[in-house]
């Protein structure tokens, strides 16, 4: 899936070359005094799973879009990632911690787009 904002497109793609499941953009452009414009909302399936598709998606991403994150923190338990690319950020996160902390529908006001994960 394409979206308008390109470096959007190159970061689904490259979560979903990584297997990452429930991919969800927040395109939050529209909502005044927001800290970013989209947030990517993703799940892995173990400690090590997160972990890869973090450190493949930084890689992914700076061949495929020539950016690097500003940030990156959470490996130390590898639950939940966050990677930020200034006005994106993406939040790589275990089952468990998605489903208690729900950041789909704190930004209910946000545009969701559900990505269909990949066979």
């Amino acid at each position: 899936m394409k979206f308008d904002n390109p470096l959007v497109s190159t970061i689904v793609d490259g979560i979903q070359d990584n297997k990452a499941s429930r991919i969800v953009v927040a395109n939050l452009s529209h909502i005044e005094n927001t800290i970013c414009n989209y947030m990517i909302i993703c799940e892995g399936n173990s400690n090590t799973h997160v972990n890869a598709i973090a450190t493949n998606l930084k890689d992914y991403v700076r061949e495929h879009a020539h950016e690097k994150p500003m940030a990156m923190e959470g490996f130390e338990n590898c639950e939940w990632i966050v990677v930020d690319y200034t006005d994106i950020m993406v939040h790589i996160m275990q089952r468990e911690p998605r489903a208690f902390y729900d950041l789909e529908h704190l930004w209910e006001d946000a545009q969701l787009t559900e990505i269909e994960d990949l066979a």
